[in-house]
């Protein structure tokens, strides 16, 4: 089933939709939040958050402003900030063993492998530097666009400008390939 079949029944909420939807998109979005969270129970408890939120607000998302995995990468991605912010998740961090140390850090080598089997990175690596600078900030280390403004001393509204050009940049990329 293609993409453009699969968005009507979705919005209708057909519950084999969505099972095809998951089967779809769950690895890549689940790589995207292992890599933002470096914990993959968190990771699969905000996976299942994510397809949630999907599922309720599918009818907010709009064709005209881009492709269905873009408006659910961007829920993945504000879902996993949101749980790195939770007190919740920085207090379970806080009195970790050494133990749990070895086991974050293989997962962490094994995340970025994931990530650069979608093929996003290879996409990234053909644009400008200050693009993939700002790409890797926002997307790929979770940075908000105000500490990015920060990390890289530019005004926040040039932040956004050149965030908007970078994605439609990398928008002209994909289309070609």
């Amino acid at each position: 089933m293609t993409q453009e079949e699969l968005i009507p029944l979705v919005l209708k909420k057909d519950e084999r939709a969505f099972t095809i939807l998951y089967d779809m998109y769950s690895k890549s979005l689940f790589s995207v939040i292992c890599n933002l969270l470096k914990d993959v129970e968190e990771a699969e408890d905000v996976l299942q958050e994510v397809f949630v939120k999907i599922w309720k607000n599918i009818d907010s998302y709009d064709e005209s402003k881009g492709r269905l995995f873009t408006w659910m990468l961007n829920i993945a991605r504000n879902t996993s900030i949101d749980k790195l912010r939770s007190k919740g998740f920085n207090k379970s961090k806080q009195n970790l063993s050494t133990e749990n140390f070895v086991h974050l850090l293989d997962h962490s080598n094994k995340l970025v492998n994931r990530i650069d089997t979608i093929g996003i990175r290879e996409f990234v690596a053909k644009l400008k530097p200050k693009c993939i600078q700002l790409i890797e900030l926002l997307f790929f280390q979770g940075f908000t666009q105000q500490e990015t403004s920060e990390e890289l001393d530019m005004p926040l509204g040039t932040v956004k400008t050149q965030n908007r050009a970078c994605i439609n940049d990398l928008r002209t990329y994909l289309k070609v390939s």
